[in-house]
């Protein structure tokens, strides 16, 4: 019997790297820090807000916070990544279209709230009921989450594009 390790035994053979083969990589993010809202601000039945800027949907989150959670809701930080001012779908909406005779307009606002603050404000927003005084009258309005999730990619159906058009 020949001794592996004899000074006449031949190495054995290594597989050279395929280069065809692509490494594949994984990532998994099991906390993330941010939490995303999708919210859309609801007037009362049979008025008409002024269209929602920052500074409105501002104060409105600060109301509702405030009101449910105190001081400490205040200190929550909530970042606006966009605002919306559009017209509802024509379609979706024949029904209650034909029952006014303006459209009422979507008012539709982005944040990004830290994750361990969501719930918090998932429940401030959707129990708040608030007002503005829109010149001659005052104006009910109130917050509804459209949708909650903690990618942002994953939350405006994958392609975020939806997010970043002017």
């Amino acid at each position: 019997m020949a001794n592996d390790n004899s000074p006449g035994a031949k190495p054995p053979k290594r597989k050279a790297p395929d280069a065809s083969k692509s490494k594949v990589t994984h990532f998994t993010s099991r906390n993330p820090p941010w939490t995303y809202l999708k919210l859309r601000l609801i007037p009362q039945p049979g008025t008409s807000p002024q269209p929602l800027d920052a500074l409105s949907a501002r104060t409105y989150l600060s109301a509702a916070l405030s009101q449910f959670l105190g001081l400490t809701g205040t200190a929550i930080p909530i970042d606006i990544l966009k605002i919306e001012n559009e017209l509802p779908d024509m379609n979706a909406q024949s029904t209650s279209m034909a029952q006014s005779d303006n459209p009422k307009k979507c008012d539709t606002v982005w944040v990004r709230v830290p994750r361990g603050d969501a719930a918090a404000v998932v429940a401030a927003l959707s129990s708040w009921v608030g007002g503005s005084s829109g010149g001659s009258s005052a104006v009910s309005v109130a917050w509804r989450i459209c949708a909650k999730g903690n990618f942002l990619g994953a939350l405006v159906a994958g392609s975020g594009r939806d997010l970043f058009v002017p």
